[in-house]
């Protein structure tokens, strides 16, 4: 065989192994906190699929991810909130740690998903005779309950407003694109029967 031919056949192989190596490599980096998800979700009544479906767009599952506003771990959570759910626990020690290092506490993946799950929840409970809840969760946990409490305004006579009219309302385009991608994915992951998690595009 003809070097040259040994030589792209060497490349092909190689480029193989690198795609197969890469994706066996993704597979592990989007699946290596789902129990952690699973776990916290339980206790706070959230479907995990939805969860996941928000770290993946928050951090990609990058633990150490610090946002512009100072939000912190794999949900972003803000220090803000992280105060409110150690003042919540009643426990001394959190609140104490919150005060003092929000940082390091909310960089613990677990504790990160744990915070960010409760936040979740004591939004939801807002939306839990609503259909298609989940549009008005995320918006509200991107950009606060009291903006999606807007967006979802209607007079008493109406309807609830469906997920894409919702969607519709919001008038922050950083906002629309967050919970549209984060529906889309959450979605398609229901369509895989919630195991088979979507690679990254």
């Amino acid at each position: 065989m003809p070097v040259l031919k040994r030589l792209v056949l060497a490349a092909a192989v190689l480029s193989i192994i690198a795609a197969v190596g890469l994706y066996f490599f993704n597979q592990y980096w989007i699946h290596r906190f789902d129990a952690l998800i699973a776990r916290q979700a339980s206790v706070y009544r959230l479907d995990p699929d939805l969860v996941w479906s928000i770290i993946y767009e928050e951090t990609y599952f990058s633990p150490w991810k610090i946002g512009e506003d100072a939000e912190i771990g794999l949900m972003q959570v803000t220090p803000t909130v992280g105060r409110e759910w150690a003042a919540e626990t009643g426990m001394r020690e959190f609140a104490q740690q919150m005060s003092r290092d929000p940082r390091s506490v909310l960089a613990d993946p677990e504790r990160n998903i744990q915070v960010g799950c409760w936040y979740l929840e004591k939004i939801s409970k807002a939306y839990r005779d609503l259909p298609d809840a989940e549009a008005r969760m995320v918006a509200a946990y991107n950009a606060g309950p009291s903006r999606a409490a807007e967006w979802n305004r209607v007079a008493s006579n109406q309807t609830p407003l469906t997920s894409a009219q919702f969607v519709e309302r919001i008038d922050i385009p950083s906002t629309r694109a967050y919970v549209s991608s984060i529906l889309a994915r959450y979605r398609e992951l229901k369509e895989a029967g919630g195991g088979g998690r979507p690679q990254k595009k």
